[in-house]
């Protein structure tokens, strides 16, 4: 298959971690040929969507872990399949890229996720698709309501509809004296829109991302645990990935939404779990795969180059 990968600079990749590239690696021994682009690349022009991609070689070498052909302007619908995997934020040009990729689709291009299914699931708002599997959850802007939600939970989180990686992330409990600052912080004075959410202790435990594949769940998640002081339990804040099987609940959760996540069209999706209750769904470009598969020996980009061929 030619396979195009819409992806952040491949300088910034961190090879040890890259899901993106524990897929490419996986697609390039399987014999496929892989092709690079990035948003900045995509045009649509005389009523077709092209893609200024580059035949991409993998070298097996690091640092100098690529080689890239020249540049050749091409049609979307003469790949195989389009992956997007731009990391968030999913800004303005995020919204601006799925548009192109949508009208690609249209003249038979193939992409994964599909663009309207990424820009329907904003990763905290999804989860209002599935409440039956959430803890309670408020999304405002109105100080009063915040101040409701807090009143009745006493200890709760606030965070942006917009971060990632655990940034802006806030818990708050009844007594805290920076209650104001920070609704209006986040808030920007009643600005913006927020989410507030019950502090879940098992948090503790960690905060598990449940990979699901073509509807199915991955048998293991990755339990990102907060570093000492900490609630959140992102890597990108520091903490501390733990390979484990799934439990009874997150199967249940995984299974539930799986096929209809992969009826709207998200090949690849990364849900998060704390205890017992799902708190984000992630569509952009979900991550994990190196951490489960280094622990578990379970390869995970195998089994999502498996569904992607019968596909394609």
């Amino acid at each position: 298959m030619k396979l195009a990968f819409i992806v952040d600079p491949l300088d910034e990749f961190k090879l040890e971690k890259d899901t993106t590239y524990a897929i490419m690696c996986e697609a390039a021994h399987r014999g496929h040929a892989l092709y690079a682009l990035q948003q900045h690349d995509l045009a649509w022009h005389k009523q077709v969507v092209t893609g200024n991609a580059s035949r991409l070689h993998l070298t097996g070498d690091i640092p100098e872990w690529y080689r890239l052909d020249a540049a050749a302007e091409t049609p979307l619908e003469q790949f195989d399949a389009v992956l997007m995997r731009k990391d968030p934020p999913f800004d303005m040009e995020y919204v601006y890229s799925t548009y192109l990729l949508e009208i690609a689709e249209k003249r038979g291009a193939r992409i994964f996720n599909r663009p309207q299914a990424i820009r329907d699931y904003n990763e905290k708002m999804a989860i209002a698709r599935f409440a039956e599997f959430t803890a309670p959850t408020l999304v405002t802007r109105r100080v009063e309501l915040l101040h409701g939600f807090l009143g009745e939970h006493a200890d709760i989180i606030l965070k942006p509809l917009d971060g990632m990686g655990g940034s802006s992330i806030f818990r708050v409990r009844r007594d805290d004296p920076n209650i104001n600052v920070i609704i209006e912080t986040l808030t920007s004075n009643g600005g913006r829109t927020i989410m507030a959410q019950r502090y879940i202790p098992d948090i503790v435990n960690g905060d598990k991302r449940v990979l699901v594949i073509g509807g199915e769940p991955v048998p293991y998640c990755l339990a990102r645990i907060p570093k000492a002081g900490e609630t959140r339990g992102n890597l990108a804040a520091g903490g501390t990935g733990v390979a484990r099987e799934l439990t009874a609940r997150d199967r249940t959760i995984a299974e539930s939404l799986g096929p209809r996540l992969y009826a709207d069209g998200l090949l690849l999706v990364g849900l998060d779990v704390i205890g017992e209750c799902l708190t984000e769904v992630n569509v952009t470009s979900p991550t994990c795969f190196q951490e489960i598969t280094q622990q578990t020996g379970f390869n995970i980009a195998a089994m999502l180059l498996n569904k992607l061929e019968k596909l394609v």
